[in-house]
């Protein structure tokens, strides 16, 4: 019996008319798109946590959702006030500081800038520059920068505001994922294994423990090390302890870690004199900036069995290639394109006879 002619155009514009549709409802939910993939991400990652918060409100699934809503918001607007008020109660030794500074002479290069290796000399020189002409000159010198800096100010103000509305939306979004998060899943698992079969499913659980790995292993790590970087400012009296802690938190959740707000507290110290004070920040900055080296490869074997140098190139690469999110979706995307890889060679692969079962073959024949 001959088959029917496939017909080319009919398949090829059905193909272009699907594709076009994906398009069309990905640029419609454009907006959306970010929030719903942090809320992907932190539903995921905080899913034990709502099971178990239900356990202990009487099984109400609502009243775990409360409770995890009001945690996420905790957690945006705690370290914010705590930021802003900070910056609040400051504010008079703020504007001191720079009241002197315009008015005092500044002081001379101490003698340890000229020995640094390579740029000693360079900011040696910019410092004697700026000591001779003065407080006032160097205001001088930035005032025509001051434009540009009023700009940025503004458009910084417009984007954190725009991260705020974000995050509202990341947290209306995750509520909802949380009262209906076994429908959806099932619906995700159901779509990977029409679309790839058993493997299509499994590369969906796959995705689930990669995401709980990273956040397990990068959360973590980072709330640890700003907690003990933060305990270590305010035992060596730094001011504003509260602000750099917050900063030290968003410097290891991206991978850059918590060194650029240690090292030059450490070195302020030491400015002030206060020698003994300085090498226990310095002894304790070392701990707390090395910490991520043991405690990170540790939770993250804990929460998937994955190669650890895939999940640190997942990490940075996503970081890179996508901002903030690509930490999660980086080690997603090499996780399950590493388990569909690896579960792809080994169905090719023939399993042989054994060399020692042959002799028992041939004497069954017999």
């Amino acid at each position: 019996m001959q088959e029917p002619a496939r017909d080319i155009v009919r398949t090829t514009l059905g193909v272009l008319f699907i594709g076009l549709l994906i398009v069309s409802c990905l640029w419609i939910l454009r907006p959306f798109l970010a929030a719903t993939i942090w809320s992907t991400m932190l539903v995921v990652a905080t899913w034990p946590v709502l099971i178990w918060a239900q356990n202990r409100l009487w099984g109400r699934r609502s009243l775990a959702v409360i409770v995890m809503s009001l945690l996420m918001l905790l957690l945006f607007v705690v370290p914010l006030m705590l930021a802003i008020g900070t910056i609040v109660s400051h504010a008079d030794i703020i504007v001191g500081k720079v009241t002197s500074f315009a008015s005092n002479p500044l002081p001379p290069a101490p003698p340890w800038v000229a020995g640094l290796p390579l740029v000693g000399d360079r900011i040696a020189a910019l410092w004697e520059e700026a000591v001779a002409s003065g407080a006032g000159g160097l205001l001088a010198r930035l005032m025509p920068y001051a434009d540009d800096i009023f700009k940025w100010s503004v458009s910084q103000a417009g984007g954190v505001g725009f991260l705020f509305v974000q995050f509202l939306l990341t947290v209306a979004i995750s509520a909802l994922m949380y009262a209906g998060g076994e429908t959806a899943a099932a619906a995700v698992h159901r779509f990977g294994t029409r679309l790839a079969g058993v493997h299509g499913g499994n590369a969906v659980t796959l995705a689930g423990q990669a995401i709980r790995s990273v956040a397990l292993g990068v959360g973590v790590t980072a709330v640890v090390q700003a907690g003990l970087g933060g305990i270590g400012l305010a035992i060596a009296g730094i001011p504003f302890a509260g602000l750099l802690t917050a900063i030290m938190l968003l410097m290891c959740i991206a991978q850059i870690g918590p060194g650029l707000v240690l090292f030059p507290a450490v070195a302020w110290v030491y400015w002030t004199g206060e020698t003994g004070w300085g090498t226990f920040l310095l002894v304790w900055s070392l701990v707390v900036a090395t910490l991520d080296n043991v405690l990170r490869p540790a939770l993250i074997k804990r929460g998937a069995d994955l190669p650890l140098i895939l999940i640190f190139a997942g990490v940075i690469g996503g970081l890179l290639a996508f901002g903030l999110v690509g930490i999660f979706v980086g080690p997603v995307l090499l996780a399950v394109g590493y388990t569909l890889l690896g579960s792809w060679v080994g169905d090719g692969v023939t399993p042989r006879t054994p060399p020692q079962a042959a002799p028992a073959a041939r004497s069954d024949a017999g």
